[in-house]
């Protein structure tokens, strides 16, 4: 019994030595850290009066709504999605009857609309002055734009940029005789452009009347 228990004690203190040889050993490790520096307080930041002031307001908003916060998220909630189904409504009803929105988003001409005649004079006199120094072609061509313009101006997003003069001579939209008339010009010009061929007096004269006929309120009635 003796034997056994110098036994016991033997292997308790070896044990002791062993965990205390450890713990050094541990605290040795250069890479494990033992000692913490506190974190130091954050130093109050003083505010100016009016920050504080607003700060309170936003505070007692805050807690003046609080209690209904929940009804005000679902009213939000319900405006948005009405808001959501209207947009959807209207673009369904273009989609499929594209006649409804294109009556709203064209204004209705005045009955007792009249052109611009100021504008039209002023014009024929510049391309007259291109005539008569025998810049014939130069003065159609200037014709046939202000009849793009003249088009734009009484029927707005009708001239789209791909267009040429003639697919605009033959845009339904356009009132019968400003139709024929802007076709005279058109035709006019496209022989000098594209036909290489030098305009004359003659076709200018035809070019002048057809601008006329096209700029002045009877071709527009």
């Amino acid at each position: 019994m003796t034997a056994v228990g110098g036994a016991s004690g033997f292997s308790a203190g070896a044990g002791s030595k062993a965990l205390a040889a450890a713990h050094e050993r541990l605290l040795a490790d250069p890479t494990l850290q033992f000692d913490f520096t506190p974190i130091p307080k954050l130093p109050r930041i003083n505010l100016p009066p009016w920050m504080e002031a607003i700060g309170r307001w936003i505070a007692g908003v805050a807690k003046a709504i609080g209690p209904y916060a929940i009804n005000i998220f679902w009213i939000g909630l319900a405006l948005a999605a009405v808001a959501v189904v209207f947009l959807i409504a209207r673009e369904l009803s273009g989609a499929r009857w594209p006649g409804l929105r294109r009556r709203a988003s064209i204004r209705p001409s005045p009955a007792d609309w009249r052109p611009e005649a100021f504008r039209a004079r002023a014009l024929l006199e510049d391309a007259d002055r291109l005539a008569a120094a025998g810049r014939f072609d130069e003065a159609a061509h200037l014709l046939l734009l202000r009849g793009v313009d003249e088009i734009e101006d009484r029927r707005p997003r009708l001239v789209k940029p791909a267009l040429t003069a003639r697919d605009i001579a033959a845009l339904a939209e356009v009132p019968p005789a400003a139709r024929g008339a802007f076709s005279t010009i058109a035709a006019v010009v496209e022989t000098s452009l594209f036909g290489g061929a030098r305009l004359d007096g003659e076709a200018w004269r035809r070019c002048r009347e057809a601008y006329q006929a096209f700029a002045f309120p009877r071709a527009w009635a």
